[in-house]
């Protein structure tokens, strides 16, 4: 029998104490995304406003606030004594006296759907301490999910997920890039990384989604992924993801990546790939950082 889009998420999960967890975060997503999807088919009648957000360029559309209300009550019904991180609304009230964190991005690449593209997902994780333990990402239009569980293994719509090898091509590695809103257009490191992979990739995505570049990883449609002081709400659920399906994430100077919400974004720069093509892409890393 063929899973249709959803089911692998509803199969029984390893023994673990974040099963529930796990099972409320894909149920919020789903919610979420249900609302989201009338309106980035063009189905729905009422339109939504765009709005700016800072002095960066970055975007906020209601979109982006429906969707978001909707997950964090979902989770304050569940786990009312947990801290909640969400993009819109920022740190909501919870004791946090139990180390976990929800991290919750409603709509990641807003500034896609501002201009009509629908490259965008619903992203949720948990964190327990700086270590995520749940990650969920959901695609509104199609209504696929991937999911992840801390030690348990990463599951997409067709069963358990984990990456394929992939034969090399000629013309160099398919790469995914990101770098925080906070980082300057002028930065000499990330201009320098940034050019270096370019000329030495066959194509340098910049989707302005990073949880869709994750689960591209994820499902070995790419091969690999680099971050220059990414953002903190959407790494976790993405980066729990990717290690859960067979992917390595190390730093760009090729040390062990602990990147996390808590902390400053400098330690949230990474690369991110098949293990075998590991040190190909932190050679290309590393080529990049020399001539910065």
């Amino acid at each position: 029998m063929l899973l249709t889009a959803d089911d692998a998420q509803d199969l029984p999960l390893p023994a673990s104490r974040f099963a529930a967890e796990h099972r409320l975060a894909v149920g919020a997503a789903r919610e979420a995304g249900a609302l989201l999807r009338a309106h980035l088919r063009g189905e729905a009648s009422e339109q939504y406003a765009v709005r700016s957000k800072g002095s960066l360029g970055d975007v906020v559309t209601d979109l982006d606030t429906m969707a978001e209300d909707v997950i964090v009550q979902r989770i304050r019904a569940g786990f009312p004594h947990d801290r909640i991180l969400a993009e819109e609304a920022g740190e909501l009230a919870g004791a946090a006296a139990n180390g976990r964190t929800w991290l919750v991005d409603p709509l990641d690449g807003t500034n896609n759907v501002a201009i009509g593209l629908t490259a965008c997902v619903v992203g949720i994780a948990l964190c327990a301490g700086d270590v995520p333990v749940v990650g969920v990402v959901h695609d509104p239009v199609t209504g696929r999910t991937w999911s992840a569980l801390h030690g348990c293994g990463a599951r997409g719509p067709h069963g358990p997920l984990r990456v394929a090898s992939r034969t090399p091509s000629p013309a160099g590695p398919l790469l995914g890039w990101t770098q925080g809103y906070g980082v300057a257009r002028d930065d000499p490191r990330a201009r320098a990384l940034k050019t270096g992979l370019e000329r030495n990739s066959r194509r340098l995505l910049q989707l302005w989604a990073p949880l869709l570049t994750w689960s591209m990883l994820a499902r070995g449609d790419i091969d690999g992924f680099v971050g220059y002081r990414a953002e903190a709400v959407d790494l976790p659920a993405g980066a729990l993801l990717a290690m859960e399906a067979g992917v390595e994430i190390r730093t760009l100077d090729g040390g062990p990546f602990r990147g996390g919400a808590i902390g400053p974004d400098t330690d949230r720069s990474f690369v991110a790939g098949r293990p075998e093509d590991m040190p190909h892409l932190l050679g290309l890393v590393n080529c990049c950082r020399m001539k910065s």
